[in-house]
């Protein structure tokens, strides 16, 4: 019987509650402990879940931790992950999984060197959706991808997240905290990207708090806030994608893949289900293709939620050798062209991608049950 690897958290902000939540679901891992640099912060958590809350040096010395997950900030990632490593724990990080391509080279160094592995979210891709959208595009079901589409954008996030401030300074902005998403969508489907181009702007130098608890403060805007950038893939498919907190309302898809045979409307890659749409020509077939995965089933509310696949996945392959889907390289290839994007839209010119990666495994039906508890 393959070992249950113990589950550390860092960072107990609001993400974490998810991963304290539904980490039950999966096989293999159990949540044990968890630390924050605000003692009160972690108690709560710990309360809420049933954890032991610790110290961040406790964590790392506890032997009853394999796995760390570092919630905490983007700008703070680098830093906590290499601790990590350095305290010989494994390491699943939330995204962006780090700021730069120098960063994470030197947490690859690391941990090959200490024989570890490293993971990153986001594991959306991973859905019974975008795992659907996968098998057509393997299938050539709309024959070969040659271009598309990718639209993220909404007012922004300081009418909701209660402490805003991280998402419009350097390490934030819509391409770091929303473009893991779409690029790990689009690059398991079709492949690393060869280069890109952008042009990048803010709408506004302050944004104001209307959530609650720090309505009518002000916001400096020190990142860009609107992104429109093209990517050539080494497939040769190219990709505009537009993303922007500066718009109130579009009628854009999220995610349209042209074919040589047809399209395919791909859902919001923020989330693990919806509907995939195909045409055949200009026709659409009937409705969304068969396709019994369990990560497209609902189990929180009316949404499929299964966050915390990456690192059950992730925790089975250390026990069978195997390589894990929310790897490392293909995390620091998202990073790579994200912060390549945000290059682009400095200078305007083309940047070329130094990184490549493979594309994750698929995750098929019956892989995705054995993830399940």
């Amino acid at each position: 019987m393959s070992k249950t690897l113990g589950i550390g958290v860092i960072g107990c902000g609001n993400i974490s509650a998810a991963y304290m939540r539904l980490a039950p679901m999966f096989t293999g891992i159990e949540m044990r402990a968890c630390a924050d640099l605000n003692a009160e912060a972690a108690h709560a958590r710990a309360t809420e879940f049933g954890l032991r809350a610790d110290t961040i040096d406790g964590l790392l010395a506890s032997d009853d931790i394999d796995i760390v997950v570092n919630l905490t900030i983007p700008a703070a990632h680098f830093k906590v992950s290499k601790q990590i490593l350095e305290a010989g724990k494994h390491v699943y990080s939330e995204k962006p999984f780090v700021l730069s391509r120098e960063e994470g080279q030197e947490l690859a160094r690391i941990a090959a060197e200490k024989g570890l592995r490293v993971g990153s979210a986001p594991d959306t891709f991973l859905g019974g959706a975008h795992q659907l959208a996968r098998h057509l595009v393997d299938a050539k079901a709309v024959g070969t991808i040659t271009s598309g589409t990718c639209f993220v954008q909404s007012p922004g996030m300081e009418m909701w997240h209660p402490n805003p401030d991280f998402f419009f300074q350097p390490g934030g902005g819509p391409i770091l905290d929303l473009g893991p998403y779409y690029l790990s969508n689009l690059i398991q489907l079709l492949g690393p990207v060869k280069r890109v181009c952008a042009m990048s702007s803010s709408a506004q130098d302050y944004r104001t708090i209307t959530s609650q608890p720090r309505s009518g403060e002000k916001i400096k805007v020190e990142t860009p806030t609107t992104i429109h950038a093209v990517m050539q893939f080494h497939s040769g498919a190219q990709i505009t994608y537009c993303a922007s907190w500066d718009v109130w309302q579009h009628g854009h898809s999220n995610m349209e893949l042209y074919g040589t045979l047809g399209t395919l409307h791909v859902p919001d890659p923020n989330f693990f289900g919806g509907e995939i749409r195909m045409t055949e020509k200009g026709s659409f077939t009937n409705g969304t293709p068969a396709w019994d995965h369990p990560f497209g089933k609902a189990n929180d509310g009316e949404r499929a939620n299964y966050r915390a696949a990456g690192l059950a996945d992730m925790a089975q392959a250390i026990q069978s050798g195997r390589g894990h889907r929310c790897s490392l390289e293909f995390a620091l290839h998202v990073v790579d062209v994200m912060t390549s994007i945000l290059a682009s839209g400095e200078t305007g010119q083309f940047v070329e991608i130094e990184t490549a990666c493979d594309r994750p495994a698929a995750l098929g039906i019956e892989e995705a049950r054995a993830l399940l508890a």
